[in-house]
């Protein structure tokens, strides 16, 4: 386990390479929180409107443990090589690199049939944490520079174990704003509460962040929750079309129900509040 001293994961390296002229729009946006609040979904959707409105976006999709680039589109929905079953790359190919290069970036990068402004990056379908070497820090920093040179927009699904996962700690402390999801359950605010220390090990790093309540369904009073997480500054509320995607594995399908309509429009919100598209 991480410990919290200097020159650890959650410590700011002043000198990193990420730390580069921010962009008019667009940068780095992280969407992180405890687990089973819909990081994957909202950091899917955030994407796809990106996309939508010809904002060139890439999506990262930080979980090693569980590949989660199979449980968002059909593999069929992806351009792959020739004479090949595989999508193009991984992200663990790219990360088990010596250096991380704008070039390993591209040639690793998954395009969608459908989606002409939108590029992803994972891990496939059968891979772990242990397929390929281990990566460090230098490595995650690298990556995000390179990210930055690719595209305007970055959009990156952290894993809620960010003691465990390089990627989404350097992600988290380099991007531009995150969005820290909570359901309106105990053990959501208990998980976030023991996370506050990594979080705000950085005073600079503090102001960017966004407190999202997800999944709420309506008639459930959420009054009490700004109490344990301070001001909430979005609200995206439960979409039984949404779920249903969820479980199909088809978040990148247009939402057209009734029932979805509220869930896109603070997500239209977050891309203007947030984003600045």
């Amino acid at each position: 386990m991480l410990q919290f001293k200097k020159d650890s994961i959650f410590t700011r390296n002043n000198k990193s390479k990420t730390c580069v002229e921010e962009l008019p729009q667009g940068g780095i946006f992280a969407v992180w929180g405890s687990p089973g609040t819909g990081k994957t979904t909202v950091a899917v959707k955030l994407a796809k409107y990106l996309a939508d409105h010809k904002k060139n976006v890439v999506l990262v999709l930080c979980d090693m443990t569980a590949p989660m680039l199979p449980c968002i589109c059909p593999p069929s929905s992806l351009e792959i090589q020739k004479d090949s079953a595989r999508p193009l790359g991984s992200l663990g190919s790219i990360l088990s690199a010596t250096h991380v290069t704008d070039q390993l970036v591209k040639s690793n990068i998954i395009t969608h049939k459908k989606l002409a402004y939108l590029t992803m990056i994972g891990m496939l379908k059968g891979e772990n944490e242990y397929t390929y070497a281990a990566y460090s820090r230098i490595q995650a920093e690298e990556f995000l520079t390179a990210l930055r040179k690719t595209a305007p927009y970055i959009i990156i699904d952290c894993s809620s174990y960010i003691a465990n996962d390089i990627l989404s700690a350097v992600s988290i402390m380099e991007c531009d704003a995150m969005l820290r999801l909570s359901n309106r359950d105990l053990k959501s605010i208990s998980y976030l509460s023991s996370q506050l220390k990594l979080l705000y090990s950085d005073a600079k790093n503090s102001g960017k962040q966004y407190k999202v309540l997800s999944n709420v369904k309506p008639n459930q009073g959420v009054e009490h929750m700004a109490g344990a997480l301070g001001n909430i500054d979005f609200q995206l509320p439960y979409s039984r079309e949404l779920e249903e995607q969820y479980l199909a594995g088809t978040l990148l399908e247009d939402m057209n129900l009734r029932n979805s309509k509220a869930f896109c429009s603070e997500i239209e919100k977050i891309a203007k509040e947030v984003l600045g598209c």
